[in-house]
């Protein structure tokens, strides 16, 4: 069974970080395992973030919500099978 996954990276998280959750929170029933990733100590919190989704349901909404993500300055969103 193949398990659809998007990757999405965020370049500039203080700016984009509303308009993501916001298209998150939209395709929310899509999205079974959700992981994000960014680099942070006690002094300093990075730019730049990671987010995993492993998303179910039909594969053209799962393609609307890579275009929709993809479609925000700053981040690049793929989708792939695995």
């Amino acid at each position: 069974m193949l398990k659809n996954i998007v990757l999405i990276s965020v370049q500039k998280r203080n700016f984009v970080s509303v308009q993501v959750q916001e298209v998150l929170t939209e395709f929310g029933c899509l999205i079974k395992t959700r992981l994000g990733i960014h680099g942070a100590d006690a002094k300093s919190c990075s730019e730049k973030g990671l987010i995993i989704l492993e998303c179910v349901g039909p594969g053209k909404k799962i393609s609307s919500l890579v275009k929709k993500l993809a479609s925000i300055k700053g981040v690049n969103a793929k989708l792939t099978a695995i």
